[in-house]
């Protein structure tokens, strides 16, 4: 019976060598790629036919999503009219295994007249794009990973892994931050993580909160009508001293002396954990949460009074995840 898992494994491995031997290849021509990129005034325009082609519309988008004002433009649109998206100020990345795509081939000279710099990802430096490229980028590889050695399997893992690297050094080069990454993606995991902070989720109105010398079994009343399985006590200054759990009233049960006219405060939680600056980012309040395994995170002035709650359900409906 065919061994499935052996061919799966020597295709990473035939991927994964070429990736190592392009690695070690690199030289100049990659920096003065970068630095091509750096000083592109305009945007920088990705192109390349069939699989070359989709590559080269991931890169795109990984560029545009790091910094660099990036869109990818078929060879064909742009031999019918698409070609006056290219302006003064771009600068163009070609991308062709053989170097000599039909439909790329006939934009080149184009490209050229227009004195748009031509950055030309191939495996044949002799080719038409190796020959008009300003900067040449090595993709040759010595097999496909495919039986055949004739589906693009290998040389496009090498290309999309050329376009990250650019991206990446890219991202380095112009101290490129997270903070950045999320003002393109606010509706990602990361923007959640990013922008969204607790005032924006906390919850201010109706807090199950009694006093100090509230009853086991008003507590209880107030913490059904509350919600949130969980009632917060004060002191008579309104400083949040204390914190009763579903839980602390379960372990009450088990209290051989238990009563519910006793104060609810001698079967709570003693200086609970609470944080005050309703400017931390919700993503670490939910850190918070789970490191100290609580479900409500109360949120107090500095002087310790109660002006919100955070509950995990909250930011868990919120999309919010942790570090």
């Amino acid at each position: 019976m065919m061994d499935l898992i052996k061919i799966a494994q020597e295709t990473f491995r035939i991927e994964a060598e070429a990736l190592t031997k392009a690695a070690e290849r690199l030289d100049q021509n990659f920096l003065d790629a970068i630095e091509l990129i750096l000083h592109t005034k305009g945007k920088l325009i990705i192109t390349g036919v069939g699989k070359s082609g989709l590559v080269g519309a991931k890169m795109a988008a990984t560029f545009a999503s790091t910094g660099t004002s990036s869109f990818f433009l078929h060879p064909t649109e742009a031999l019918h009219g698409d070609l006056g998206m290219i302006g003064k100020g771009d600068t163009l990345l070609a991308i062709s295994s053989s170097g000599e795509s039909e439909e790329l081939t006939k934009i080149l000279p184009h490209i050229k007249r227009f004195n748009i710099p031509l950055i030309g990802l191939t495996g044949n430096k002799s080719s038409s794009l190796g020959r008009y490229a300003d900067v040449f980028l090595d993709i040759s590889v010595e097999k496909e990973a495919c039986p055949l050695n004739t589906a693009p399997t290998t040389s496009t893992t090498l290309t999309m892994a050329l376009g990250d690297a650019l991206a990446v050094a890219l991202m380095k080069k112009k101290g490129f931050k997270k903070e950045d990454f999320a003002s393109f993606h606010p509706g990602g995991s990361l923007g959640k993580k990013l922008f969204i902070k607790i005032k924006d989720l906390m919850r201010t109105e109706s807090l199950p909160i009694i006093d100090d010398q509230t009853t086991l079994k008003k507590a209880v009343v107030t913490m059904s009508e509350g919600k949130l399985g969980t009632v917060l006590i004060v002191d008579r200054s309104g400083k949040l001293i204390a914190l009763l759990s579903d839980g602390d009233l379960r372990r009450a049960l088990m209290d051989k002396d238990f009563d519910l006219d006793h104060l609810a405060i001698e079967y709570a939680t003693k200086d609970p954990k609470s944080y005050h600056n309703t400017e931390l980012l919700a993503s670490e309040a939910l850190e918070i949460i789970e490191n100290d395994r609580i479900q409500l995170l109360p949120i107090t002035t500095q002087g310790g009074k109660i002006i919100g709650v955070l509950h995990i359900h909250d930011l868990i409906n919120a999309g919010i995840k942790s570090k």
